[in-house]
């Protein structure tokens, strides 16, 4: 049976899964799910209820999923179909405040199976726009005491958005109950931080800035946005990455060792070193850019300056970091697509001289199971005393007796467990959005890149003295 981190069974559990038919569901959700009950990791009495405004059956909403699995996978040719289909249910005619459609007679229908205790996971794969009319629909119809909600990014568009719905939630359901989603932190390689600094004094000793000159947190992207080009027109790299990922990213390298890893000791760690980013100043620590050809995608403006490139310098602005910058980037269309958290290292003081300047980084790679990159400096082999850069990869796959899960399929084990270690609080959006507040208010120039480089050359000069690691090993534009 499965079992939660304290060794106690999951209850009967009812998922709901608002904009069940959605993109989002087909590529991510729905997949997740079906790799949980793969892997044995959902209770073992549980449905999950699809909700949407068309009129579905239940029949055809499970062809509908065995299509998203067919096209994303996990293949429901590779077992648990069966058990899993059986469970798949549809409530149609939309949901709000004042019409809930027919969720609430097939949810009456699922409990009577169930039983009158099992819990309530609503999760809400749908445009931050409905966010704030379906959590009113929870409370009025009676489906928010004691059930488990998530919210998927962004969690409001400017810190005035992100206050008013942050109100309504609070006044529904209670901290605890609210898992707001940034699949970055269900990383692999983000969760493999904690052990990398705080079990390994090799790393725990130089996580300072007395050692460390430069963080940089990369994560470029080859990927065009073709298939969502209105979306993110409307959006854009900052609000879609910036704000949400790459903050959440850095208060994980930044923050103060924890107390303990139990979710409350790690949030408020985050939320701590989250209070001491310094609000970014868009004219000197930002670079905006746009891929040349962005205009000419369907569903983009002929004038948009909507950035497909971010780049900042973030300060934090306490004992351990002040004066190291943390620099952050992404983008689309770029030389290749990587997400990477380096910490390169100060030269050392001593009697070697001509230490390369990027010779003593440590970097981890949050792709995949993670994988990390060590460079040092060594002799080079020969008569003379000449000093070279060495490396050495340790992939994190090859870790015995490891069963990496994809970051929705562990985000979503963790809210069935309660497990909120890896989910940002309310407190924590707060600070992040008071940092990102003058990028908003103040936005600068947006400048032109090609695509396929590393985006517009005046993103370079945030790197001085250095440069960015990956355009180093990445080849030039």
């Amino acid at each position: 049976m499965p079992v939660n981190g304290s060794s106690q069974p999951l209850p009967p559990t009812v998922f709901v899964l608002f904009g069940a038919t959605g993109d989002l569901a087909r590529r991510m959700v729905l997949p997740a799910f079906f790799e949980l009950a793969q892997r044995g990791l959902l209770p073992e009495a549980w449905r999950l209820v699809g909700n949407g405004r068309g009129d579905v059956s239940h029949g055809e909403f499970r062809d509908a999923v065995r299509d998203a699995l067919t096209e994303f996978g996990p293949s429901p040719d590779d077992g648990a179909w069966a058990d899993f289909s059986r469970r798949l249910l549809f409530a149609g005619g939309g949901f709000g405040p004042s019409d809930p459609g027919s969720l609430p007679d097939v949810l009456g229908e699922v409990r009577d199976r169930l039983g009158a205790e099992a819990q309530y996971v609503h999760y809400l794969a749908v445009p931050p726009s409905a966010f704030g009319p379906l959590t009113e629909g929870l409370a009025r119809h009676g489906l928010a005491e004691k059930a488990r909600v998530v919210y998927e990014k962004p969690y409001g568009r400017s810190p005035e958005s992100f206050r008013e719905l942050d109100e309504l939630v609070r006044s529904v359901f209670d901290e605890d109950q609210v898992f707001r989603i940034d699949h970055f932190l269900g990383k692999e390689g983000t969760q493999d931080l904690h052990v990398l600094r705080f079990a390994n004094r090799l790393f725990q000793n130089i996580w300072s800035r007395e050692h460390v000159a430069q963080v940089q947190i990369d994560v470029p992207e080859e990927l065009d946005v073709a298939d969502r080009a209105a979306f993110y027109d409307a959006t854009g790299a900052a609000l879609d990455m910036l704000v949400t990922h790459l903050f959440q990213v850095a208060a994980e390298v930044a923050m103060e060792p924890p107390d303990s890893l139990t979710p409350a000791d790690l949030q408020a760690a985050r939320e701590a070193v989250l209070a001491s980013f310094r609000p970014l100043d868009p004219q000197h620590d930002v670079v905006l850019g746009q891929f040349t050809g962005f205009r000419d995608l369907d569903g983009v403006a002929d004038a948009s300056d909507t950035e497909t490139f971010v780049a900042a310098r973030l300060w934090v602005d306490d004992d351990r970091w002040r004066g190291v910058p943390f620099l952050l980037r992404t983008g689309k269309r770029m030389a290749r697509s990587a997400q990477r958290v380096s910490l390169i290292l100060r030269e050392p003081e001593g009697p070697v001289r001509g230490v390369p300047r990027h010779g003593n980084v440590v970097a981890l790679s949050l792709s995949g199971s993670g994988a990390l990159d060590i460079a040092l400096v060594t002799k080079q082999p020969g008569p003379d005393l000449v000093a070279a850069e060495a490396r050495t990869t340790l992939d994190l796959k090859q870790v015995p007796g490891g069963a990496p899960l994809p970051p929705y399929v562990s985000l979503i084990h963790d809210v069935l467990t309660g497990d909120r270690s890896l989910f940002t609080t309310s407190d924590g959006l707060a600070r992040a959005w008071a940092a990102f507040a003058p990028l908003q208010d103040h936005r600068p120039q947006v400048h032109p890149y090609p695509p396929g480089s590393w985006g517009p050359v005046e993103a370079d000069a945030l790197a001085e003295p250095g440069q960015w690691l990956l355009r180093q090993t990445g080849g030039d534009r």
